[in-house]
């Protein structure tokens, strides 16, 4: 699949077949977000990953007002920053961001659907008890739920020109 439209096609999936996803796609995944851009190349992104009938799947329920998206999911992939790694905030947030986009784009490409869920660090201390996490250590960028998709997704954007500061001089 061309990146560009990769880019332009995906769309987040909010619910999912109860088939599983394979290891080789959870590794492509994985591969995919690990490549991301990060500043001074620190690569701070640690991943926990959730499958199956984790309990804890069922108590990262109650983090989230998108219970019903994580209750569908077939794999729950957790994005945190690893504190000690970290060497600025904003770059690093920004790297995570990188690393997500990258997973989203491989779980596309692979036919599968995604979405990112950024709502549950409103509960992050609760979410680190739930996963048994180091709040210390650890700082939750978002969870992706990936899943063989149920449906497409939809979306919109608004005009280049509603974006641009000033407008664009060619």
């Amino acid at each position: 699949m061309d990146i560009i439209e990769a880019i332009l096609k995906r769309r987040s999936i909010r619910k999912f077949t109860p088939d599983p996803v394979s290891r080789d796609d959870l590794l492509t995944i994985l591969d995919a977000g690990r490549w991301a851009p990060s500043g001074l190349n620190n690569q701070p992104w640690r991943f926990l990953i959730i499958t199956g009938n984790d309990q804890r799947k069922d108590a990262l329920q109650d983090c989230t007002k998108y219970a019903h998206i994580i209750r569908s999911a077939s794999l729950l992939v957790a994005v945190f920053l690893d504190k000690k790694a970290k060497y600025h905030h904003v770059k690093d947030c920004q790297g995570a961001g990188a690393c997500i986009q990258n997973m989203l784009l491989a779980i596309h490409g692979l036919n599968l659907g995604g979405v990112w869920l950024g709502e549950i660090i409103n509960q992050e201390e609760k979410v680190h008890q739930v996963l048994g996490t180091d709040v210390q250590g650890l700082e939750l960028m978002a969870v992706i739920a990936v899943g063989h998709p149920a449906g497409s997704g939809s979306s919109s954007r608004k005009e280049l020109g509603e974006l641009l500061l000033e407008p664009l001089n060619t």
